[in-house]
């Protein structure tokens, strides 16, 4: 049986193209890479995001709910092998993923529509003090395979 606290997050499940641009870390300004990303569920307690970008393995999430906590939490993995926990809030107009880990401190913040999530990934080496922008991430809903 799903969990109900759930139910919110069935907006994500499906295709999306992804845009990564605005980032500081690729030559030259301006540069865009472009991939796609799944959410699906994993039996009825979780759903899944799986992501390419510019070619390359993304990351993947695994999205699940606390009762306890009355929360949201996202397990974090990419092909380099880095693994992080987020704490995570979702709304059908919002969506922040956060960490405040020793090592830094990362958010996602992004806009929710129904065919589009418009977000940033930014970090903090001072605890939150202040933030930069690593990059701009856009997701738009995949035109449905006939």
């Amino acid at each position: 049986m799903r969990n109900p606290s759930l139910d919110t997050l069935d907006v994500l499940v499906g295709r999306w193209t992804l845009t990564l641009s605005d980032a500081w870390f690729l030559e030259p300004p301006g540069t865009e890479l472009h991939g796609w990303a799944t959410f699906e569920w994993l039996g009825d307690a979780f759903i899944v995001l799986r992501s390419e970008i510019g070619g390359h393995p993304g990351y993947d999430l695994a999205i699940g709910h606390s009762d306890a906590r009355d929360a949201y939490a996202a397990l974090y993995h990419d092909e380099r092998g880095v693994s992080r926990l987020f704490q995570m809030t979702f709304d059908h107009a919002s969506w922040t993923l956060t960490r405040e880990d020793p090592d830094f401190h990362q958010r996602f913040l992004a806009d929710v529509q129904e065919d589009a999530i418009k977000g940033r990934w930014e970090a903090s080496e001072d605890e939150g003090r202040t933030w930069r922008k690593d990059y701009d991430l856009t997701f738009v809903r995949a035109a449905t395979q006939p």
